[in-house]
């Protein structure tokens, strides 16, 4: 299965924020053994640097969540169509547009988020963490 990962779930996963952190674990587990290819907007990296600098206070820690992220996550990109597409769309919140607009670029089977509110109207099927490893067999 082919998933965009909501920026919170990775951040969950490598700042092992709790009470999430093992949901997170389990969802990565899943992606370094191929059941899940995940996948991430180019948006996400800034996002994942400026929130892992200031929890860490280290230049250098944010910079491995970065690489860490890029390891073992494809990329989604972030072009004028997506931008106009999420724009376009008219959700409150710019930032779940892009993502979702990203996920149907890529054509994706499914975004994970824990924030289900914020993808209501989304065309591509949103799932938990929980939702999505149950769906994979794990």
């Amino acid at each position: 299965m082919r998933a965009l990962i909501d920026t919170h779930i990775v951040l969950d996963f490598l700042l092992q924020r709790q009470p999430f952190f093992q949901d997170a674990e389990l969802l990565f587990q899943a992606i370094a053994t191929g059941q899940v290819i995940g996948y991430i907007t180019a948006t996400t990296l800034t996002d994942i640097f400026y929130i892992a600098r200031r929890h860490t206070r280290s230049i250098e820690r944010a910079r491995q969540a970065v690489y860490e992220t890029l390891t073992a996550m494809a990329v989604c990109p972030i072009d004028r169509a997506v931008l106009e597409s999420a724009l376009n769309s008219n959700l409150a919140d710019f930032e779940d547009a892009v993502q979702i607009f990203s996920a149907v670029a890529q054509s994706l089977d499914a975004i994970v988020t824990r924030d289900t509110q914020g993808f209501v109207s989304s065309p591509v099927p949103v799932l938990s963490v929980q939702e999505l490893l149950l769906q994979v067999g794990q």
